[in-house]
């Protein structure tokens, strides 16, 4: 589909100011910003708007690329809302669209959400080839009458909030170092869908989760965490990683919500990853895996309860 075609989808009356971007994470870069966009936006009138991206437009351009996601798209459009942004257009990144020029992208982009300005990250570049980088979209903006903007990174002693940093902190298990990127606690989102019912046979059940193959996860392991389904939100542990002991292979995601034991199959949990607590063991009996659990159960709570009183 041609990028004409995709924003006549979403064509505005009103005047608009604009940021571009895959915003994988929302993390506290993004939030920068998108409060930048919302300030001029409200100062000139417009409506504060977010272009962004179904799959990553590194995906597309290389499917073989293994890039994962941070956040799937309803997460992502309700994180960027929650920054005070008016409307979010999600745009399915093609061939087609990769191959408009720059000029053509930024004309369409006036026709059609009549926008007047457009604020963006220092690496920005949009069109084909990634013509449009910083130094030509501010000459452009001046023959074209809309304002440009290139906002430098935004970064604390330890360095740049990225979406890189945050994968490699999540690959690391280090939570905390997440949650200081993101300025949230890292989520997961997903299906309860049936697993093989083992948690509940050994008195701990667990709801199984199903979620995208592109989504980025923690290194392997058991995590104390929050479960959040029908505005409610309860301290759990989450185990990230294969049943080791009972011969499984498959990766999965199953999170046991602690004193709750009613039936979670087909609703969808948002789960904060909060602390790693330990790594991937596998137990030579099921008595040993089950006073494990019970270690696992009783540090999660301690470690949710000292966050509570903070």
């Amino acid at each position: 589909m041609s990028l004409e075609n995709e924003l006549s989808n979403f064509t505005r009356a009103e005047d608009s100011y604009l940021t571009i971007g895959v915003f994988d994470g929302v993390h506290l870069g993004h939030k920068a910003l998108l409060a930048e966009v919302v300030r001029r936006a409200k100062a000139i009138g417009a409506k504060s708007g977010v272009i962004t991206f179904k799959r990553h437009p590194r995906k597309v351009v290389n499917p073989k690329d293994d890039l994962q996601f941070l956040t799937n798209l309803n997460l992502k459009i309700k994180l960027i809302k929650d920054e005070g942004i008016d409307f979010v257009i999600p745009l399915m990144f093609t061939p087609e669209i990769a191959a408009t020029s720059a000029t053509d992208f930024i004309t369409l982009l006036q026709q059609k959400l009549k926008m007047k300005g457009l604020i963006v990250g220092p690496d920005f570049a949009l069109g084909k080839s990634r013509e449009g980088d910083i130094a030509f979209l501010t000459d452009l903006s001046k023959s074209m009458n809309f304002e440009f903007i290139a906002i430098p990174p935004v970064k604390d002693d330890a360095g740049v909030f990225s979406s890189t940093a945050i994968r490699k902190a999540l690959s690391e298990g280090d939570m905390q170092k997440a949650y200081t990127l993101l300025g949230r606690y890292f989520s997961i989102e997903g299906e309860v869908v049936h697993g093989t019912g083992t948690g509940k046979q050994i008195g701990f059940p667990t709801a199984n989760l199903c979620v995208d193959a592109e989504q980025a996860l923690p290194l392997v392991g058991v995590y104390a965490a929050k479960t959040e389904f029908d505005g409610q939100s309860y301290d759990s542990v989450t185990f990230i990683g294969k049943r080791v002991t009972f011969g499984d292979t498959r990766k999965t995601i199953e999170t046991h919500l602690i004193d709750y034991n009613q039936d979670l199959y087909h609703k969808n949990l948002k789960i904060d990853i909060i602390c790693r607590l330990r790594g991937e063991i596998k137990f030579d009996s099921v008595n040993e895996l089950v006073e494990q659990i019970k270690r696992d159960v009783t540090a999660a709570k301690k470690y949710l309860n000292s966050l509570n009183r903070k």
